[in-house]
């Protein structure tokens, strides 16, 4: 009787040790479900950390949903993502003081540049100095479009700010367009600067256009955070925080932001194409 209690005694641990293991074995094969801002995965970066990222921990990553803002905000509400990055916004820090998610923290900026006629009417071609450049175009009147995506607006608006000037007058020009695809041939067209991201010019997002051409770029001022964060476990138990933290930890670890500071996406210029944190200052 005694030898029947001890081998059933040592039959319960080892279900106990096999069903542990196999939970964990579940926990660690599990993907990390991904919402990653468009311009990210518009270019080849996305997929060359993913690949890294498994390569180095063994862990799947899995892109459930890619885009605009809002798309990516509303996927990690309701419950479809882990992990998420995108711009710094009014956004990300609702997502946080909201209590979607936690462990708010920037990782990367990339480039903002000003865009203009090969005519050149204002003489900026080459400027570094971003607030330099647009004091310039308001001295010569020269045509300006607010363009009213976001990020570059506000940027727009920094840089007249700090020139110690404004954006008013008939020179200034507004698009009314939804489509943002034809807007450099707009631009080209009104012979108008404009401030755009530099990504989606490099890997033409917008339609190129023979009479535009990049203007100023490289002024850490015309720069915009991307910022990783994680579902709260609090309101979200069966996400996958672990993988998602250790992904995140991965792009502020000094390999990747290393990768970042030599990697020019294909384009061959030798200049990033985002610009590692550490070395955005």
């Amino acid at each position: 009787m005694r030898n029947r209690t001890i081998i059933a005694s040592v039959a319960a641990v080892f279900l106990f040790v096999l069903s542990n293991e196999a939970k964990a074995g579940t926990s660690e094969s599990k993907p990390v479900r991904v919402a990653v801002i468009g311009g990210m995965t518009m270019t080849p970066l996305w997929g060359e950390i993913q690949k890294r990222f498994e390569a180095e921990s063994g862990i799947k990553v899995e892109v459930v949903v890619t885009g605009e803002k809002p798309v990516l905000a509303r996927a990690m509400k309701e419950g479809k993502v882990d992990f998420l990055t995108m711009h710094s916004s009014d956004a990300t820090s609702n997502l946080v003081a909201d209590g979607w998610a936690r462990d708010l923290r920037p990782w990367a900026k990339n480039d903002l540049v000003i865009v203009g006629p090969v005519g050149d009417p204002a003489g900026i071609s080459g400027m570094k100095d971003g607030a330099a450049a647009v004091r310039k175009i308001a001295e010569a009147k020269a045509n300006w479009l607010d363009f009213q995506s976001n990020g570059p607006r506000e940027t727009a608006h920094t840089l007249f700010a700090n020139a110690g000037t404004r954006m008013v007058g008939p020179w200034v020009l507004k698009y009314e367009n939804a489509d943002t695809n034809a807007i450099l041939h707009y631009v080209a067209g009104k012979n108008a600067y404009m401030i755009v991201g530099r990504m989606p010019i490099l890997f033409k997002k917008m339609e190129p256009d023979p009479g535009v051409k990049i203007m100023v770029q490289g002024d850490p001022v015309m720069r915009r955070p991307y910022m990783v964060m994680v579902a709260n476990p609090d309101r979200f138990p069966d996400a996958n925080i672990d993988g998602a933290s250790k992904l995140a930890d991965f792009l502020l670890s000094d390999k990747i932001q290393k990768f970042l500071a030599a990697y020019d996406g294909g384009i061959g210029d030798g200049v990033p194409i985002f610009i590692p944190i550490r070395a955005s200052h």
